[in-house]
């Protein structure tokens, strides 16, 4: 017999096309249909149902551009089905689904007359069970939202869909079906079956028996099936396939622990408001889901979603709170969102555990050990300690498979932090947080497992995500009959816990990965959206300013502590840590609405600083600084209030063709074109220009990312380079400090005006920078040659900091050309080095190069992006940043230097009183406070977070300022913790002994 395997699998498919889909439904019955169409925003059901429905029909044109349609369908079940069996009454709702995958385009929520949830509806998930059998009544409500497909195939092209001022009006989509279905059961698991068993065929080997067999199976199923009659001869089918499907794994297949999930994602190509209606569709999906299926276990992250939910969807809240209970519905992570990690401040990052865990704790008594981050741009080297300080024990991420030039090498493995903290860590190697079970994918995750030999299993999160969706039926099919198939991976329906217990369990002692887990792809996200990553850095230090004059206010004073104010504002301020809105990769929407969020949280804690203030100060004639730094600053003392030291006058000369500015540590030569040509340390007596270089260069590159526009910078931009050098005009102004050298230059239709002043006292050049930016796919760096041979960068990150190498010795160091630093960089050799500081920017490059026998190294900071997409007009407009240059500068120096551009002084006229003591001290400059506040259970006890930032082993004393009963070191969650920091405690003096980088949190109970 001569065989043809390809034509055989050809015609299987074109079977399953042709007869067995259309076959899944043995009837539809059509529905009376109206409708109503939301003037603007979306609205409850009691809000919709009262309004004035009118006639609608199938093939009509609904939806504006993020708008919303009510349908309501009425009707009833045809009594002839009393007749059938094997059946299932079903709502079939098609709005117009496209080929697009689900999450980016229409979707739609089922309601029953009482304004219960039914399930919701989407492109791969059509089908609503209806609880009224044959001769029965219909009545549904139908939210259809009008979700446009802002991806568009991912093209990257300019889109006007993110903005509602600039989508349109024209309606997206043609209602295709709203009707009753009689669902074909033994047809519809035919085609669970035909579908395993295709699939399988096309992972084995052309000269596998196993696959030959299977393949005959199906071809003689296309032959002894009559298509004419695909309901009455599916049984048949089935019995046919049953053999080879129940034929079992080997003993040594990769076992796959199948938890089901929908990432989805806080904003994105959506805002945020459409979110919460996301989360109430795919949670109405999985109760569902489970309903139906009691061994089926689905995990979600990201509390503010469970938060969404309860707010705006009681019942179902009540519902997923009755599904956790039962262990069917996980929350995992632990975290208010999914977070980026990378741009967070270490304060931030804690507190995303510190609310996360909490409301879990409060709503459902379940305690996430497990961090969920599938989705995030790389992971900072500091989330190991902050993740055990949360206590976490597992940590789970997907995003790193997409490197662009290194593979992970490890799929099981413990992460270690920067202070020693490891964290038993999962990399699915079925490299999708979306799977849908397919052969394909079971495969994939089998043949790319790392650990094979001493590991046997990995995790596999499935269902739709992104936009979310989650699991479906098919899904949960496609799980069964791999439970145990030939040639294939053994799969399992299972929970995150499970999984990590039984990983834990075979492999304990897996390799280790130590420092930070760098996405090799994604590394603009440290750049775009500079406005939303400003108000991000800002409010995170208003959140230090307020939580600090707060608290003493309360316990100098007694004023009352804004507790629930400041949880509010960190609910904002966390939610738009979301890793699609701090790093600048959503739709201007989003963007939009982060900018004026951060507007109203200046507002907020400027009432809560004020507030404090007053409370402390009184009222009357003087004036008094506020000093919420950790260092001493103007001769005020760290976390205290008092009285403004005035600084000499600073000045600046104009020398020929160019300016000088100097002190009596510094001199500061700038030429004609508004260039740095000399730094001049007179302590060290050396120059830090490089001969023939030039600092404060403004560069201009093409930004032309070969995919993700908002999201990369491809190394290819450094081949596009133009120096801003032409056409500067420079004088000098006056300022409240005196005087500064003013530098404006103008380029294509953009402006930039810069302010250099040199510090009256200190080697430190401080440079104001304001651009008018009317660029597109432009990237503008602010350059910084310095002669100083460092072999490293040091940048600072939560908690402390890590070096990188300048070189390029291996691909690794050469993937690494972006890299995000917080507040400072630091550059130098043996005995010195130069601090570049920075308030507002994330992404550096520091590279080296040689004259002659010198070698030199240049930091650069990115100062704007300009992508088209998804926003095209990201970044349009005015910026203002501040970076400041501080000569002959170590680490200590740079911390200091980090603090002091980013928490300046504040003041506050009118009081009656100058000095307030501080309620904590610390004897050693390298024990560094992040956070003073009360704690989180109302108790009225302070709260101290300090973590050592030189990286060195050390002790020193913190001396509280007020009476205290105990002094015990917490988690995050401020529950106490074996002491580990705390060597002993004399009265109101607490001895610390802290390793490198050590974070530590202290809990005083007030007396008094």
């Amino acid at each position: 017999m001569h065989y043809d395997s390809t034509l055989v699998e050809a015609r299987i498919r074109r079977f399953r096309g042709e007869r067995l889909v259309p076959a899944l439904y043995r009837s539809t019955a059509p529905l009376a249909l109206t409708c109503w169409e939301v003037p603007d925003e979306p609205v409850p059901f009691v809000d919709a149902v009262g309004q004035q429905f009118l006639p609608a029909e199938h093939g009509m044109m609904w939806g504006r551009p993020w708008g919303t349609v009510w349908f309501h369908a009425e009707g009833k079940v045809p009594a002839a089905w009393a007749d059938e069996d094997e059946v299932r009454v079903e709502l079939v709702v098609d709005l117009g689904f496209t080929g697009e995958q689900p999450g980016f385009q229409a979707e739609g929520t089922v309601y029953a007359p009482s304004g219960r949830i039914i399930k919701a509806v989407e492109p791969l998930n059509r089908g609503v069970g209806l609880d009224t059998g044959p001769g029965g009544e219909v009545d549904v409500y139908l939210e259809a939202a009008a979700n446009p497909n802002v991806a568009q195939s991912f093209l990257f092209v300019p889109t006007p869909y993110g903005d509602k001022a600039t989508a349109g009006d024209a309606r997206l989509y043609r209602l295709a079906q709203i009707e009753v279905g009689l669902l074909d059961l033994p047809v519809w698991e035919l085609q669970q079956d035909v579908d395993a068993l295709l699939g399988l065929v096309g992972q084995l080997p052309s000269s596998s028996q196993r696959r030959a067999e299977v393949l005959h199976a199906l071809d003689r199923l296309v032959d002894e099936m009559d298509p004419d009659d695909v309901s009455g001869t599916a049984a048949l089918g089935r019995s046919i396939l049953e053999p080879v499907l129940s034929r079992p794994a080997s003993a040594s297949a990769h076992h796959l622990h199948a938890v089901g999930h929908a990432h989805i994602d806080s904003a994105w190509l959506w805002p945020t408001r459409e979110t919460v209606r996301k989360v109430a569709r795919t949670f109405s999906n999985v109760c569902d889901l489970i309903d139906e299926n009691p061994d089926f276990v689905f995990a979600a992250s990201s509390a503010q979603q469970y938060a969404w939910l309860k707010q705006s969807y009681p019942e179902l809240f009540e519902r997923v709170r009755e599904k956790v209970a039962s262990g069917n519905f996980v929350p995992v992570g632990g975290m208010w969102v999914e977070s980026d990690t990378n741009l967070p401040g270490g304060e931030a990052l804690a507190r995303q555990f510190v609310l996360g865990k909490n409301f879990f704790l409060r709503e459902f008594g379940v305690e996430c050990e497990e961090v969920w981050l599938p989705d995030s741009f790389g992971y900072s080297a500091a989330l190991p300690q902050i993740m055990a300080a949360a206590g976490a024990r597992w940590f789970l991420t997907q995003k790193i498979s997409w490197n662009e030039t290194n593979t992970m090498p490890h799929h099981t493995f413990r992460w270690e932090g920067i202070d020693g903290s490891r964290i038993f860590t999962h990399f699915p190697p079925v490299d999708t947080y979306n799977s849908d079970l397919r052969a394909e994918e079971l495969a994939r995750a089998e043949r790319q497992y790392a650990e094979k030999g001493q590991g046997t299993m990995s995790l596999v999160p499935f269902g739709h995500g992104d936009g979310g969706g989650g699991p479906t039926r098919e899904m949960i099919a496609a799980a069964r009959r791999t439970r145990s198939l030939e040639g294939s991976p053994t799969v399992e329906l299972s929970g995150p816990r499970t999984f990590f217990e039984a990983a834990e369990a075979e492999y304990g002692e897996p390799p280790v990965w130590s420092g930070e887990m760098y996405l090799e792809f994604h590394r603009g996200t440290y750049t775009s959206q500079a406005r939303t990553k400003r108000g991000n850095r800002r409010s995170e230090h208003l959140l230090r300013e307020a939580e600090l004059w707060a608290s003493t206010a309360t316990v100098r004073t007694g004023a009352p502590y804004p507790a629930e104010e400041l949880r509010a504002v960190w609910e904002t301020v966390l939610l738009q840590q979301f890793h699609d809105i701090l790093p600048g990769t959503s739709i201007a929407w989003v963007h939009q609405e982060a900018e004026r969020n951060y507007a109203e949280v200046a507002v907020r804690l400027g009432a809560v600083i004020e507030a404090a203030a007053r409370a402390l100060l009184g009222r009357g004639r003087e004036t008094a600084v506020l000093n919420a730094s950790p260092f001493a600053v103007a001769g005020i003392e760290a976390l205290a209030a008092g009285v403004e030291v005035p600084a000499a006058a600073r000045t600046v000369t104009r020398t020929g063709d160019g300016f000088l500015l100097e002190n009596g540590t510094a001199r500061v030569e700038v030429d004609a074109t508004g260039l740095i040509r000399s730094l001049w340390d007179k302590t060290a007596e050396r120059e830090l220009v490089p001969a023939g270089s030039a600092a404060n260069l403004l560069q201009l590159h093409r930004d032309t990312p070969t995919q993700w526009d908002a999201w990369d910078i491809d190394e290819h931009y450094r081949r596009n380079t133009t120096d801003l050098v032409e056409g500067a005009a420079l004088s000098i102004v006056d300022g409240p400090a005196g005087q500064a050298l003013r530098i404006e230059r103008s380029f294509n239709a953009s402006r930039v005006v810069q302010h250099l002043a040199l510090d009256a006292s200190a080697p430190r050049l401080q440079i104001s920078t304001e651009v008018d930016w009317h660029e597109q796919k432009k990237l503008l760096k602010l350059a910084f040659p310095l002669d100083v041979h460092a072999e490293r960068a040091t940048s600072e990150i939560q908690f402390g900091h890590i070096h990188r190498p300048t070189h390029a010795n291996t691909s690794w160091d050469a993937a690494r050309f972006e890299t995000v630093a917080h507040r400072w960089v630091h550059v130098g050799e043996p005995g010195y080095g130069v601090a570049v500081a920075n308030d507002s920017t994330y992404g550096h490059d520091t590279t080296r190069s040689t004259a002659g026998r010198a070698t030199s190294t240049t930091v650069r900071l990115s100062l704007l992006r300009a992508p088209v997409f998804p926003d095209p007009a990201a970044d349009q407009g005015s910026h203002r940043m501040e970076v400041s240059v501080l000569l002959g500068a170590n680490i200590p120096d740079a911390v200091a230097e980090g603090y002091r551009l980013n928490v300046p002084p504040r003041t506050v006229p009118e009081v009656a009183r100058t000095a307030v003591e501080p309620l904590v001290r610390l004897d050693n400059p390298a024990h560094v406070v992040e956070a003073v506040k009360l704690a989180e259970d109302g108790s009225g006890d302070v709260v101290v977070r300090l973590y050592e930032a030189h990286g060195s082993r050390s002790r020193g004393t913190l001396r509280a300022g007020f009476a205290h009963a105990s002094a015990v070191e917490t988690d995050l969650l401020e529950r106490p913790l074996e002491d580990a920091a705390i060597l002993r405690r004399d009265g109101d003096v607490v001895h610390l002994d802290l390793r490198p980088f050590q974070l530590v949190t202290l809990r005083f109970a007030v007396t008094g």
